[in-house]
């Protein structure tokens, strides 16, 4: 099998890799694990701390050290970082801001990250626009565990209607995080979110988000 080693950016994506998209991926035989980025050390409690994407220079540490850790051939990398609120110090970002339209502006992130690890194992991967655009992908499913909000999530549901939940933008105001959170303030992103993705189903999140859905079937072909 191929080994597939997942940087995520929190506990959110890691809980994401272990629950939804691992058991998927083992059927293609590709196995999954994931860390969150690792963010300090503390040398005198021996101890390390892990999740937020605060800089890029530590995330790039934290990669290249797996690439080190881990040299066989049959392994491979990747990451699962959100667009939204992401490090100024990210390769390819002056260049990436000017892009209008939000395919192409990841696309342009996603290659300066690739040459910038520069790694043939490597395969980058970044979240348009954050976790919770996989959600808006049915928010009906919410319902799994806000079993009495049935107005907010109807509310949800007719603002994403058909649209492309892919596309619901970066605003500090108007992210998928914040719309979720505007009609359900105690939605849990790492509990429940990680719950709503499993019901919604792998094959809904690879046609409902189509920038999820390239990622996903790059990872299932590694174990071709």
């Amino acid at each position: 099998m191929i080994r597939l080693h997942v940087t995520a950016e929190g506990q959110t994506e890691q809980a994401f890799v272990k629950n939804v998209l691992a058991p998927h991926l083992g059927s293609h035989g590709v196995y999954a694990d994931s860390r969150c980025v690792l963010t300090s050390k503390d040398k005198r409690a021996v101890k390390s701390y892990r999740g937020g994407l605060t800089s890029y220079a530590k995330a790039k540490n934290d990669i290249i050290s797996w690439l080190k850790e881990d040299r066989g051939q049959r392994c491979r990398f990747t990451t699962m970082f959100d667009l939204y609120a992401l490090p100024q110090d990210f390769p390819g970002y002056v260049q990436a801001e000017k892009q209008t339209d939000p395919y192409m502006r990841v696309d342009r992130l996603e290659r300066a990250l690739a040459e910038d690890i520069n790694d043939t194992r490597f395969v980058p991967y970044i979240q348009l626009h954050e976790f919770e655009s996989l959600i808006l992908a049915d928010p009906q499913k919410l319902d799994w565990e806000y079993m009495e909000h049935d107005e907010p999530i109807k509310n949800l549901a007719h603002m994403v209607g058909t649209h492309n939940p892919e596309l619901i933008n970066d605003g500090s105001n108007t992210a998928p995080s914040k719309r979720i959170l505007r009609e359900i303030p105690e939605y849990d992103k790492v509990g429940a979110g990680v719950l709503v993705t499993e019901k919604i189903g792998i094959e809904t999140l690879r046609l409902r988000c189509p920038h999820f859905g390239q990622w996903l079937t790059a990872l299932e072909q590694l174990g071709n």
